[in-house]
């Protein structure tokens, strides 16, 4: 039976961070859906279909090359009705440190709760991107420093897009 994965967040920007999680979690399934989370609260420096663009252009060669299924998807409720409406038994989460480890334990639980089919596989960050957040990737950008060893270049392009010098 095909593994489906589900890589869930906001990719606001994609960061090289969420590439080293890609990489690792298409080993792990014959086929990976990345969800955009859309909040109407929430207002991202990139639309949804921006991250939705960056995601196939910086994403989708990995899975191709890993030889695993790949969809782009945007979902506004939980990620655990994300994952059954994509037929995804896993659920993929990256990990920088400690104080991500203890959030994403509490949404193990609560999610196992809710949908005890689906799976939480927490896959740790190599140390390279560990420090990469798509926060500070922004606040970076906003200020004209230089973000190129955080992001793909296609990311960087869209960045300097939107934080013109």
């Amino acid at each position: 039976m095909p593994r489906t994965a589900l890589y869930a967040g906001t990719f606001d920007p994609v960061t090289n961070g969420h590439l080293d999680v890609v990489r690792h979690a298409v080993r792990l399934a014959d086929k990976l859906v990345i969800a955009i989370g859309v909040h109407p609260g929430k207002a991202p420096l990139f639309s949804h279909e921006e991250r939705l663009a960056m995601l196939v252009e910086t994403c989708g060669p990995i899975a191709q090359d890993a030889k695993c299924e790949f969809d782009c998807i945007t979902f506004s409720g939980l990620v655990v009705q994300a994952a059954r409406e994509n037929g995804a038994t896993l659920l993929i989460r990256g990990l920088r440190d400690a104080s991500d480890f203890d959030y994403e334990m509490q949404m193990a639980g609560m999610n196992e709760a809710m949908a005890g089919e689906v799976q939480s596989v927490f896959l740790p960050a190599s140390p390279m991107v560990r420090p990469i957040t798509a926060t500070l990737v922004r606040q970076i950008a906003g200020m004209g420093g230089d973000i190129s060893a955080f992001v793909p270049a296609p990311v960087v392009a869209r960045l300097k897009k939107k934080f013109p010098r």
